[in-house]
């Protein structure tokens, strides 16, 4: 049985379909095309006169399609790159060869992950917290009304700092509350440049100014946040590192769904969501528990089968100690960078089945120093608890009229 073609193929790094590399297509037509997730297809084969007869390829190809079966099709993954992005789109493709011998590939592109986020959001748990969010700034008595008056009106949404857009979910339920609507401009994760108008919301003028203010700020906070998390990862990915940049659980009360939400976006992951995501042995915990072969040991007896167990340690013997007692992640706390790495290394070297974590004063200034080949996960608090928030406006203007950020009154 003849062998398929051989497929030549310029593209990036690492990444296969089937074993044969594929070059990326960017998505076109958009503004934000180059925030989406590119579409990965198989490059063109090298123009070449046809084979006087079957042939073999050559030893020196790494790459082939796989064997065909008398003109099967096969349904192939696509995505095998070993340094995957998390904001890569989800795709599936088909390859088929018929009697001569030619092969057609086709890739179907799924929606990008960005535009899938939003799934994530229980839309009670989003109604919920638009609730409270407006009861808690409005609890009594709406003055502002009387001045306003419900006459129908519309405002232009501006962004007026650099950042990732991040929110929109939590925007739209605000002013659902409201029976107010929204029209988004811009996809959710886009690259903000300043000024530009974002959204336009529509509803009844007290109801507009109502919302304005908790849409606002939930919409800075979440960008903020994604802004900061997308600067993280351009930084690790910089290095060449490979591992994951992560956020904490130290989230503002009330306010984490918004606040890991906001990292997704940006492209960190986003840790455990609560303590039941992950079972978290840290050092209060090793006190309270009489060491850390005790404590991972009670860890362990609650995980079960379903659940990971991370330890905090503060020294290399204390993660080795924690690894044979059955810790399946190790969080190296507060280690300066050259203390970081031969730990991470040594106790690779005795258990390359354990993932390694570094937190504790990590920032944006100082990331790249803990990237490492022993360095599975990188979190940073500062994400959550220190990033700055973008600068939104809510402008209201005249029906027909042309909406401008800084309008001047008469």
């Amino acid at each position: 049985m003849s062998q398929p073609p051989k497929l030549v193929a310029s593209g990036q790094p690492g990444c296969t379909l089937a074993g044969i590399p594929v070059r990326a297509q960017p998505a076109v037509g958009r503004e934000d095309s180059h925030l989406l997730a590119p579409v990965f297809a198989p490059a063109l084969p090298e123009a070449s006169p046809p084979p006087a007869a079957p042939t073999t390829p050559s030893s020196s190809t790494s790459h082939q399609l796989l064997n065909r079966q008398d003109s099967a099709q096969m349904s192939l993954p696509l995505w095998s790159c070993p340094r995957p992005c998390p904001l890569l789109s989800l795709h599936s493709c088909s390859a088929s060869c018929d009697s001569g011998n030619n092969w057609a590939i086709s890739v179907r592109r799924c929606p990008p992950l960005l535009e899938c986020l939003p799934l994530l959001l229980l839309p009670t748990s989003l109604a919920s917290l638009a609730a409270s969010w407006l009861q808690e700034d409005c609890p009594g008595l709406n003055f502002a009304a009387l001045v306003t008056g419900a006459a129908p009106s519309q405002a232009a949404l501006w962004a007026k700092s650099p950042g990732v857009l991040a929110g929109q979910p939590f925007f739209d339920a605000i002013f659902a509350q409201l029976n107010c609507q929204v029209t988004w401009f811009l996809p959710e994760g886009s690259k903000l440049a300043p000024v530009v108008q974002v959204a336009e919301v529509r509803g009844p003028a007290h109801r507009l100014l109502l919302g304005e203010r908790v849409a606002l700020n939930t919409l800075a906070r979440c960008s903020g946040i994604a802004s900061a998390a997308a600067a993280a990862v351009k930084i690790a990915r910089g290095t060449g590192w490979t591992g994951h940049v992560a956020g904490t659980r130290k989230t503002t009360p009330g306010f984490r769904l918004v606040e890991k939400y906001g990292l997704l976006v940006g492209g960190a992951a986003s840790h455990r969501y609560d303590l039941g995501g992950l079972v978290m042995v840290k050092d209060n915990h090793i006190v309270a528990a009489g060491g850390v072969e005790k404590a991972v040991q009670g860890a362990r007896q609650a995980a079960d089968f379903a659940l990971k167990v991370e330890v905090e340690c503060s020294s290399l013997q204390e993660a080795k100690r924690a690894a044979e007692a059955g810790a399946d992640l190790v969080l190296l706390d507060n280690f300066k960078p050259e203390e970081l790495h031969p730990t991470a290394k040594a106790l690779k070297a005795q258990f390359p089945g354990v993932a390694v974590e570094a937190s504790g004063g990590i920032t944006l200034s100082n990331l790249s120093q803990f990237c490492g080949p022993h360095v599975d996960v990188i979190s940073l608090g500062m994400l959550t608890q220190a990033a700055p928030a973008l600068d939104f406006s809510l402008k209201l203007f005249a029906e027909g009229a042309t909406p401008v950020p800084h309008a001047r009154r008469p």
